[in-house]
C-alpha cells in the first residue's frame, strides 16, 4: 500500500457576521484573534468590506467611495463600521505575521449614497423582467454624482456621473422607486450571457449599477485595485455579487490581477444560484479563473436541517460544486447572507449544525469555509448560540488527522459515513452521520490497526472501537448526532 505523503489541509474562516457592534472595534479584534485563528488551521480569512459606505454601521455592502478605508469625513464618519484604515492595515499585517492569507471582501457591482442629483434620460422596466420596457423614454433626477469632496482627489480624482451606471431605483423629482435603466450611446443592460438571467437580467441589483461596457469604469477599476493591493497588501479577493456582474470583466480582471501579483493571489466569488448548470456555464465563461461558493451544497445541508429523518442523507451532496467541481468549491455551512433576518435567510438548524460542519471540514472535496456567527455566535434579535467547543474539535482534527484516501459509506438515507486512510502513517478517521435513531456501520480502516482502541473524538458516544483482524470496526453514532472516531490524540 503507497504512503499518502500530508499536504496541509486548507481551511478558510469568514471573519465576521450581520449584526456585529458598529464599535469600530472589528479590524483590532481581528488583529489580536490572528495567532488563535492560525492554531485551529485557519489559512485564509476573508475579511468585511473595507470601504467608505452609507454611515458607519453600513456592513459594507453599501459602497460608496473604494478609496476610502475609513481615513477621510465623508458620509458622517472617518471611521468605517469596523475601524479606522490604520486598523485595518495592522489586522492585515497581523494575519500575514501569523501565516494566514488576508482576503478583502470586493464589492464592484453598485455605488450608494451618491453626492449629488444629475439629470438624466431613462426608460422604466419590469422588476420581474427587465428586458420588459414599460415606458417611452423620460428624464429623471437621480442620484450618479460621485464627487468624494472629503477624499478631495487623495489617490485618484475620478468623478461618477450618470453615464458610468447602467441604471437607478429611484428618480427624485418625483419621488418614485423603480428600476430605470439609463439611455444613450452604447447604455443598456450587460449582454444577457454576460449575467445572470433570473428577472431577465440579472444585471441591475441596487442602488447605482456600474456599467462595465464603459472605458473609463474599467479604467478606475484597475486603478482602484493596483492602489489597494499595494496599498493593504492583502492576498486574495472575495467578490461580491458576480452573477450581477459582467462575466467578460471579471474574467478578464482576475486574469489581469494574477498575472501581476501572482497565481497564488487567491480569488473566490459569490455566485448565488443553486444550479448546477448555471455554475458550470458561469465557470466556463470566466475560463476557471477564480473558485465559486458552493451554493447548492449549503440549500442541501439547509434542507437537511429542516426535513431532519425525512431527509435521505445519501443525496446530501447531489448537484454540488464539491460534487461535480470540487477543485472550484468553497463550501460553507452558513454566512452573512443566510444567517436570520437577512435578504438569503436559510440558516442550517442548529441540530444539524455539527453534522454539517463535518461534512465540509474533514472531506477532501472544496476548500471549506467556517463562519464567525457560527464560531463565536450571534447576539440581539436574531441571536444563535456559538459553535465554538464542536468546532475547535472539527478544526483540530482537520489540521491533523483528515487526510488520505476517503471511502464513502453513502448506503443508508438516515446514516451515512467515510473513512479517511490517513497520511504519513496516522491513524484513520471514520465519520458518521445519523438524522434519525442509533444507527452503526461496519467500515474498513485497514488490517494494520487490528486491536486498536477507537473513541469519539467529539464525545458524542461513550462506547470504545476495536478493530477486527481483517480491519474492520462497528462504528456506532447517537440519534440525529455525528461521530468521529480515531485515536486519541
Amino acid at each position: 500500500m503507497k504512503e499518502e505523503i500530508k499536504m496541509e489541509n486548507q481551511t478558510l474562516m469568514q471573519y465576521f457576521e450581520w449584526y456585529l457592534p458598529a464599535d469600530g472595534n472589528h479590524w483590532t479584534r481581528l488583529a489580536e484573534d490572528a495567532q488563535h485563528l492560525a492554531d485551529l488551521g485557519i489559512r485564509k480569512v476573508w475579511m468585511p468590506p473595507a470601504f467608505k459606505a452609507t454611515s458607519n454601521n453600513d456592513v459594507g455592502y453599501g459602497v460608496y467611495d473604494l478609496f476610502d478605508l475609513g481615513e477621510f469625513d465623508q458620509k458622517g464618519t472617518v471611521r468605517t463600521k469596523y475601524g479606522f484604515k490604520a486598523d485595518y492595515l495592522q489586522a492585515i499585517q497581523a494575519l500575514k505575521d501569523a501565516g494566514i492569507q488576508p482576503m478583502a471582501d470586493v464589492v464592484l457591482n453598485h455605488k450608494a449614497a451618491a453626492d449629488g442629483l444629475e439629470e438624466f434620460e431613462v426608460v422604466e422596466v419590469d422588476p420581474m423582467d427587465r428586458n420588459k420596457v414599460l415606458t417611452e423614454p423620460f428624464t429623471i433626477q437621480g442620484w450618479t454624482k460621485f464627487t468624494f469632496d472629503g477624499r478631495n482627489g487623495a489617490y485618484n480624482d475620478f468623478h461618477w456621473h450618470w453615464y458610468h451606471f447602467t441604471g437607478t431605483d429611484y428618480d427624485a423629482s418625483r419621488n418614485k422607486n423603480g428600476i430605470y435603466q439609463i439611455q444613450g450611446d452604447n447604455k443598456g443592460w450587460a449582454h444577457g450571457d454576460l449575467v445572470d438571467n433570473e428577472n431577465g437580467n440579472y444585471d441591475y441589483l441596487m442602488y447605482a449599477d456600474l456599467d462595465f461596457k464603459h472605458p473609463e469604469v474599467i479604467q478606475n477599476i484597475y486603478d482602484w485595485a493596483d492602489w489597494f493591493i499595494e496599498t493593504t497588501g492583502v492576498t486574495g479577493f472575495r467578490l461580491d455579487a458576480v452573477k450581477h456582474i459582467d462575466s467578460f470583466f471579471m474574467r478578464n480582471f482576475i486574469r489581469d490581477i494574477k498575472e501581476k501579483y501572482g497565481q497564488d493571489f487567491y480569488v473566490f466569488g459569490e455566485f448565488w444560484n443553486p444550479d448546477k448548470e448555471a455554475n458550470l456555464d458561469y465557470l466556463e465563461k470566466i475560463e476557471e479563473r477564480f473558485d465559486l461558493v458552493d451554493v447548492r451544497l449549503h440549500m442541501n445541508l439547509f434542507e437537511a436541517g429542516q426535513a431532519g429523518s425525512d431527509y435521505d442523507l445519501r443525496t446530501i451532496f447531489d448537484d454540488s460544486l464539491s460534487q461535480i467541481k470540487p477543485e472550484r468549491a468553497v463550501t460553507f455551512v452558513d454566512n452573512h447572507d443566510t444567517q436570520r433576518g437577512q435578504a438569503l435567510e436559510s440558516t442550517v438548524e442548529e441540530w444539524f449544525k455539527p453534522a454539517a460542519y463535518a461534512l465540509i471540514l474533514l472531506r477532501e472535496q472544496g476548500l471549506p469555509c467556517v463562519f464567525y456567527g457560527d464560531y463565536y455566535g450571534i447576539s440581539g434579535q436574531y441571536a444563535q448560540q456559538d459553535f465554538k467547543a464542536v468546532l475547535d474539535r472539527l478544526l483540530a482534527i482537520r489540521k491533523e488527522l483528515a487526510y488520505g484516501e476517503q471511502t464513502d459509506y453513502f448506503d443508508d438515507p438516515n446514516c451515512i459515513g467515510w473513512v479517511r486512510s490517513g497520511a504519513d502513517n496516522q491513524a484513520p478517521l471514520a465519520v458518521l452521520i445519523s438524522n434519525a435513531q442509533d444507527n452503526y456501520k461496519t467500515m474498513f480502516v485497514g488490517p494494520e490497526w487490528a486491536d486498536h482502541t477507537f473513541v469519539d473524538l467529539l464525545g458524542n458516544h461513550s462506547d470504545q472501537v476495536t478493530i477486527n483482524a481483517e480491519g474492520y470496526g462497528d462504528f456506532p453514532v447517537a440519534e440525529r448526532s455525528v461521530s468521529v472516531w480515531g485515536l486519541t490524540f
